[in-house]
């Protein structure tokens, strides 16, 4: 019935009007009385009349509700567009208090080591192997790196050492490389040792510190530190942290499995020290 009145509708309706204009002019001549032949017709007609009430009011609903369909689009696009600015907002708020966070650190840093002479990099590239951790920086000699620099975090968090320099890059041997070997130090028991790089715990994303002495009393959780012996690194950046103190296959060697401090993966900015004070 629907589909009859939508595709019959207009014409119903001009007939709907013929007659009721018939009627009026035949209720005029019968001085306003129908005759029966008027009230004949007017019988005839008014399903037709309310059906075509009826078309006129469906269409009427489709046009209101086609008009109100466009205006919630245009809302919905309006609080589309709204919250993705929202969201640049909210991360462009997220990037400056990580940007002032690490602005404070480094003042810290610089506040406490007075001597130490840092050229910032941007971190380009990672590569991670069963043989290696590295890092590509965004500069090299151009900025006066070189090889054997240590790089630290803005808080002073050894990342790792320059092993190879281009004119505008440089490699990173990072603390967990197998390539790894520096002085280290237990800061409650002042305890020396020599951090190095192991195969099996690179894949933990660990190393070690070897050569513990053997009066040395190491618990978990305990800080580990270079310790800058050799004058080749700079002594009191943070390494990490002891998770256990084992024996080698001999049984005579002792050694410390140290957890890094640094969060190798979310890393974007590092600190190479180009020169450094020697303490004696």
């Amino acid at each position: 019935m629907k589909d009859f009145l939508r595709r019959n509708g207009i014409w119903l309706l001009i007939i709907a009007l013929l007659l009721s204009i018939l009627i009026g002019v035949s209720s005029a001549l019968m001085g306003g009385n129908a005759d029966p032949f008027s009230n004949l017709v007017t019988t005839v007609t008014a399903p037709v009349r309310n059906g075509v009430a009826a078309v006129g009011d469906f269409f009427q609903g489709v046009s209101r509700y086609v008009f109100r369909y466009g205006e919630m689009e245009e809302q919905i696009a309006a609080l589309e567009e709204e919250n993705a600015r929202l969201k640049e907002q909210i991360r462009e708020g997220e990037e400056a208090l990580q940007e002032n966070e690490q602005l404070r650190e480094l003042l810290d840093l610089r506040e406490k080591r007075r001597d130490f002479v840092f050229e910032s990099a941007k971190i380009t590239t990672r590569s991670a192997s069963n043989w290696q951790s590295t890092l590509t920086l965004s500069k090299g000699e151009e900025s006066g790196i070189q090889a054997g620099n240590c790089v630290v975090t803005s808080s002073g968090v050894l990342v790792g050492v320059v092993s190879e320099v281009g004119s505008h890059s440089a490699t990173v041997s990072t603390v967990i490389d197998t390539s790894m070997e520096m002085g280290g130090i237990i800061t409650r028991t002042n305890s020396a040792g020599v951090l190095e790089g192991d195969f099996a715990l690179m894949q933990e994303g660990k190393l070690r510190l070897s050569y513990l002495p053997d009066e040395a009393q190491l618990v978990a959780g305990d800080e580990v530190l270079t310790s800058g012996r050799g004058d080749v690194y700079p002594s009191g950046l943070v390494v990490g942290q002891v998770e256990g103190v084992f024996s080698d296959a001999s049984g005579m060697n002792r050694y410390a499995v140290v957890i890094p401090e640094v969060e190798l993966d979310t890393l974007v900015e590092v600190f190479v020290i180009k020169d450094f004070d020697i303490v004696e």
